[in-house]
């Protein structure tokens, strides 16, 4: 190869920069993965050309035997992973050896602890694989073609992994990349035969690619004089080179299915669970799908791919193809091979396929029978992903009709059986507690967990001693719009409607209140007249026992929670004027009842209001107002 340009040097993007010390640093606790990093890189190479070639022919050069070769010398102090694959252009070396082109990367900055051990885990979760190779190297050569493009049209790409690259324009007969890591002094002991093959074996021996090296060949010293052993230039592959999930379940140990997911997903953790599929008769496809320990960094940015890898009749064809699952199932990996689909299928084709339906709905039943199974049989692992991925769970009964019981099964939440912020409640547990005679499940929302566990509209609940939901998540008050029952329970918002507790009222405060009502009609149009603007009715409440007022909304209003999330995601939402409840036992209640003054009275109807408000997680529209008025109270009432 002859350089056929001169050489320029570009500077990384900031962010890589910062990785690259790190990696240079031994972030990694195990080193030697980096290997089955580039491997895996240079198999998705592979792959790709693989599903471009099967428009244009041509592109395999007339080499369609696809390959890794690993290599190395001792002497020279190399290691060598090479493959016959797509290869990059000039620009596409550019923008993927010197930049990171992931969403979320200055917050995964932010994240690193200096703890290498648990850092270690974050990188991986990050899917930085061809970064690793300066953990053992301090200078690494990339030599590519892209498949398809003239000879002299290689790149040379030169780096020691400190601030910036080399990058040239060279002569490569060969499409496809090859990746030299020139090694650290401390690093070199890795170059031995069998070293590098047991490597091989124990990362990336479920690649469906072979991976290959120079076959040994002892030569015994009577015919060698130069030396005992000499490598004969015959090859061999060191790895099974057969599609994992082709095979019989019992043939696979627990740590190949592991490995398989590390180089489907890049991450370095095990995953949590998986089920390996096959279906036959009508249709046919195998599937392999894991359930992450961790939820990546940009789990929630709009553009993230998401979604399966697509093979059909385990000829790879697309990466993140996320028709085979729903939104809320994006943290779901793995594989689908079917054989009913053509090799030249597109993203449009497979998003009008009823075969991709069939398909679909399968999968989406597999992946929540796996969630179930992991909530009864592992809780603690279960727990470890609610964790993670339990705010995504909840969007699926708003867009999985036809699960949503199945989906509302899997849910978990905090309630003030345990009066914790930790989810541990399902709903199943929550109506084997319920007492005879409750025929509703009791919720609160809030923007906090505190705010919802402090809500004045729990005071009855807790005094009757009935178990209440306590809701913070953002998806929260959006998921109960769409959830109405459950398994014949319909659901109540505590902060929505009149306080009907069925079997479980107690007449004679019913009784109570309605008397009440009437002595104190006087009051409450008193009070109505100054907050006409701001309320649409004043009540008599037996909600509260603590708290002199809470507001409440309408029975088929939103609640102000959701008000101010619609309002949040750019939504216009009229205001529903709520309804101010008021507790005749409070002393401040019964206090207003006797006051004469009327610039008084209204400066404590209007505090009384705006404590309701605060109370319930909302914000005044002028606080300063709400400040002066107390203020001016407070120093009356020490005179």
């Amino acid at each position: 190869m002859t350089a056929t340009t001169a050489k320029e040097t570009l500077g990384f993007q900031a962010e890589t920069k910062q990785l690259l010390h790190l990696m240079v640093h031994s972030l990694y606790s195990n080193k030697e993965i980096f290997l089955r990093e580039l491997i895996s890189n240079a198999s998705d190479a592979a792959d790709k050309l693989r599903f471009v070639a099967l428009a244009n022919p041509e592109l395999y050069e007339g080499e369609t035997e696809l390959k890794v070769w690993v290599n190395f010398d001792q002497a020279a102090g190399t290691l060598t992973i090479r493959d016959n694959g797509i290869g990059m252009t000039r620009d596409e070396a550019i923008k993927n050896l010197g930049t990171i082109a992931r969403s979320g990367t200055a917050e995964f900055i932010k994240t690193l602890t200096g703890d290498k051990a648990k850092d270690s885990k974050l990188i991986g979760q990050f899917g930085v694989g061809f970064y690793s190779a300066f953990i053992v190297a301090d200078r690494v050569v990339v030599r590519t073609r892209k498949a398809g493009v003239p000879a002299d049209q290689g790149v040379r790409w030169t780096s020691n992994g400190e601030g910036s690259y080399d990058i040239e324009v060279i002569t490569k007969t060969q499409h496809g990349t090859e990746v030299e890591l020139h090694l650290k002094e401390e690093e070199k002991d890795i170059l031995n035969d069998w070293h590098l093959r047991h490597i091989i074996s124990k990362y990336s021996d479920h690649i469906t690619l072979p991976v290959v090296m120079h076959k040994i060949k002892t030569i015994d010293k009577d015919e060698e004089n130069s030396s005992a052993d000499a490598q004969a230039t015959e090859e061999e592959t060191v790895n099974r080179a057969t599609a994992l999930w082709t095979l019989p379940k019992q043939e696979i140990s627990d740590e190949q299915y592991q490995e398989l997911y590390k180089h489907i997903s890049h991450d370095f953790e095990n995953p949590l669970t998986w089920s390996h599929n096959k279906v036959e008769g009508k249709l046919e496809y195998a599937s392999l799908l894991y359930i992450p320990a961790r939820a990546p960094f940009d789990m929630w940015s709009s553009g993230k791919p998401k979604g399966l890898k697509l093979y059909v009749q385990r000829v790879f064809i697309m990466d993140d193809s996320d028709q085979f699952l729903p939104n809320y199932l994006r943290f779901v990996r793995g594989i689908i091979d079917s054989n009913d689909l053509p090799l030249n299928i597109s993203r449009e084709i497979l998003q009008s396929n009823k075969v991709v339906d069939s398909m679909r709905n399968a999968v989406v039943k597999r992946v929540l029978t796996m969630l179930e199974d992991l909530a009864k049989d592992q809780p603690e692992k279960y727990k470890t992903f609610w964790q993670q991925f339990g705010q995504v769970l909840k969007e699926g009964p708003a867009e999985d009709f036809a699960n949503r019981e199945q989906i509302a099964k899997l849910l978990c939440f905090a309630s003030t059986h345990l009066d914790t912020a930790s989810q541990e409640v399902t709903l199943e547990n929550y109506i084997s507690r319920m007492p005879e005679g409750q025929d509703k499940i009791y919720y609160v929302a809030a923007e906090t967990f505190n705010a919802a566990k402090n809500s004045p509209h729990l005071e009855i609940f807790r005094k009757k001693g009935i178990e209440v939901l306590l809701l913070s998540d953002r998806v929260d008050e959006w998921l109960m719009s769409h959830m109405t029952e459950f398994a014949g329970k319909k659901f109540q918002s505590v902060a929505k409607g009149g306080l009907e507790l069925g079997a479980l009222d107690d007449k004679a405060e019913v009784a109570e209140q309605e008397q009440l009502t009437s002595e104190l009609q006087p009051l409450l149009d008193r009070i109505k007249q100054i907050l006409a603007e701001q309320i649409k009715e004043v009540r008599i409440t037996r909600r509260l026992t603590n708290s002199p007022a809470c507001i409440v909304a309408g029975e088929h209003d939103m609640t102000p929670q959701m008000e101010r999330l619609m309002r949040a995601a750019g939504q216009t939402v009229p205001h529903n004027k709520p309804i101010l409840e008021l507790n005749p036992e409070h002393m401040m209640v019964q206090k207003l009842s006797t006051e004469i003054d009327e610039t008084r009275f209204a400066d404590w109807v209007k505090i009384l209001f705006d404590q309701a408000v605060l109370a319930e997680g909302g914000q005044l529209e002028d606080p300063a107002v709400f400040v002066q008025r107390l203020n001016k109270l407070l120093l009356e009432l020490s005179n």
